[in-house]
């Protein structure tokens, strides 16, 4: 399948964080395979941060394509730029902020646990 366009969503706030993220979804939940219920490029400007939370029966996947920012895992705070991937296991906390002066850039996957 190949879809024409992305579908692209802006989010305030998203998850409690700072600003408004970009959500560039390559596709709606009907066409993504099974297992995958999230799947997006998201594009952070400078300051703009997504709040700590916590993925149940799923797992999420990001990869820094630009920019740089720090990624909260588990408390842990570690810095990310490009190249960067980031894994957040089932039952695990995790944020993102865009801690640079361009836009981070990052894609992300969410894959559930159900059978």
């Amino acid at each position: 399948m190949v879809l024409s366009e992305y579908i692209v969503e802006k989010r305030d706030n998203m998850r409690g964080g700072d600003g408004q993220v970009t959500i560039e979804n390559w596709a709606d939940g009907a066409t993504l395979p099974p297992h995958v219920r999230f799947s997006a490029t998201m594009i952070f400007p400078p300051g703009v941060s997504i709040g700590e939370h916590v993925h149940e029966g799923e797992a999420e996947i990001f990869h820094v394509v630009s920019g740089v920012g720090e990624y909260n895992d588990n408390g842990n705070i570690v810095p990310i730029k490009k190249g960067n991937v980031m894994v957040n296991y089932d039952g695990q906390k995790h944020c993102i902020r865009n801690t640079g002066s361009e836009d981070l850039v990052i894609t992300a996957l969410i894959v559930t646990n159900e059978a």
